[in-house]
């Protein structure tokens, strides 16, 4: 098998402070891998994909609070890193599939059976990391990817279903002003009024119309109609100041994507 062209950095979800370490063991000796991460719950794990990005994560299903499913549930599967389930019980082993998973380490396993994982692992970063580099870029995929979400209703939103004591409000999603990260809650800002919505806001960004929605900071989503003025700061970032007179960040991470759906430089 060929080995990645770049050092793999991975996440280890355990909150078993052991079977952190035997993990981190095993991967300390393999020489693709370039960083270790670890998170003792399904809170920090979302925290860390979402600001480092590795490109592979173990993730126990069952944890304190939010489990290994609840994690995925934040994120949005299309937002997770090549995820491999580690766990105890056989029975998720068909829920973990459903959600993607390269594979299923039963606990306990071997050094083989790890060894295993990682050749799917880096069989997969090869053919994905091949089949993005041609144009990572390119914004005509896209397009034609909004188009083919456009055609199944639902796949974009535009509306976003509120339940609360038994009662289900329904919020347009074209009102929503912006919208903030609350955990694995994010928060819905409206003419004035907060709603706690159940899932994450990468999970949210997915499904939400890109052409009036912009991820600004990884905290934060704004719908564009109700931007008023951007003011520059320091270090290519800038202030975002809403109609309502809220003012957010926008990170430098994430200016060049405003640009190119403004059209035009900051």
């Amino acid at each position: 098998m060929k080995a990645p062209t770049h050092p793999i950095c991975a996440l280890i979800v355990d909150d078993e402070a052991p079977a952190r370490k035997r993990l981190a063991n095993l991967l300390g000796k393999d020489r693709d891998i370039g960083r270790i991460l670890e998170a003792e719950n399904g809170t920090a794990a979302v925290e860390l994909i979402q600001t480092q990005r590795p490109d592979m994560v173990f993730l126990d299903v069952q944890m304190p609070g939010v489990n290994g499913f609840g994690v995925i549930d934040a994120l949005g599967a299309g937002n997770m890193p090549l995820t491999v389930f580690v766990t105890a019980y056989d029975h998720f082993a068909v829920r973990a599939f459903e959600a993607d998973a390269i594979d299923y380490l039963l606990k306990p396993f071997g050094d083989n059976r790890f060894e295993q994982t990682m050749e799917r692992v880096k069989t997969r970063l090869n053919e994905y990391r091949a089949s993005n580099s041609v144009d990572a870029n390119a914004f005509g995929p896209e397009l034609l990817k909004l188009a083919a979400k456009r055609a199944k209703p639902g796949e974009i939103w535009d509306w976003l279903a509120i339940k609360s004591r038994g009662t289900t409000r329904l919020v347009m999603a074209d009102d929503i002003e912006w919208i903030s990260a609350a955990g694995v809650y994010v928060t819905l800002h409206v003419g004035g009024q907060e709603f706690l919505y159940r899932a994450g806001l990468a999970a949210v960004a997915e499904r939400l119309d890109p052409f009036r929605f912009a991820r600004i900071h990884r905290s934060s989503i704004v719908n564009l109609k109700s931007i008023a003025l951007l003011e520059r700061r320091s270090h290519g970032e800038f202030e975002v100041v809403l109609k309502n007179g809220t003012h957010l960040m926008l990170s430098r991470n994430y200016r060049s994507r405003l640009e190119a759906m403004l059209g035009q430089p900051l």
